[in-house]
């Protein structure tokens, strides 16, 4: 099976987090982040969208706090991104990349405030998503290795136990994570559906 060895919409994604990064480090780390962050303000409820600054239900995905925390959201885009950009086209990630950012984002943000980044929802959105779509849909041509999905689920396991919280200080997005996730997986069946019923 063939996948693109150049896939512009994983490429655009990674460089447009490592952009932001290393604008936050050498910049004014204010002016970059707070255009970014899904809101400045938990109570009124995202005053800045409702203004119609429509772009921040996506650009928290960008915001990244540390380099380990880049690099392994970076590795797991380019993994599973291409994956998706290979089998169904460029403008198929995009659209699905929107669509689990919006609803992680809005999941984060509603049950912890506005101040969190990071592309590991969309991440675990694209994992629900091809690991659904690699064991149902035939015409899809990819299945996760089984040990990837171990490893990713044993690691959503264990930031949600607040393990890594207490002993490292590492703040995690869980509701994210889960959001993300439910959301690549409910996506990936709507299509095996979908598909089965116009067969």
């Amino acid at each position: 099976m063939h996948l693109l060895t150049r896939p512009p919409v994983s490429i655009a994604l990674i460089a447009i987090s490592i952009i932001v990064f290393v604008l936050m480090q050498t910049w004014n780390r204010e002016q970059i982040l707070l255009p970014l962050l899904i809101s400045q303000y938990y109570q009124p409820a995202l005053p800045e969208i409702q203004n119609g600054e429509i772009w921040r239900l996506i650009t928290p995905i960008f915001l990244h706090f540390g380099i380990f925390h880049l690099i392994f959201n970076m590795l797991w885009t380019w993994e599973l991104g291409k994956i998706i950009e290979s089998r169904q086209g460029a403008i198929w990630l995009i659209l699905t990349t929107l669509l689990i950012a919006v609803i992680s984002n809005l999941a984060q943000y509603l049950v912890t405030g506005p101040v969190f980044g990071g592309m590991s929802g969309v991440i675990y959105g694209y994992l629900g998503y091809v690991w659904l779509q690699g064991n149902y849909n035939p015409g899809f041509g990819i299945k996760l290795n089984p040990s990837v999905v171990k490893l990713m689920l044993g690691w959503f396991l264990l930031c949600w136990s607040g393990l890594l919280e207490k002993f490292f200080g590492l703040s995690v997005a869980n509701t994210a994570h889960t959001a993300g996730l439910v959301s690549g997986v409910v996506l990936g069946l709507a299509l095996v559906v979908f598909r089965k019923r116009r067969i």
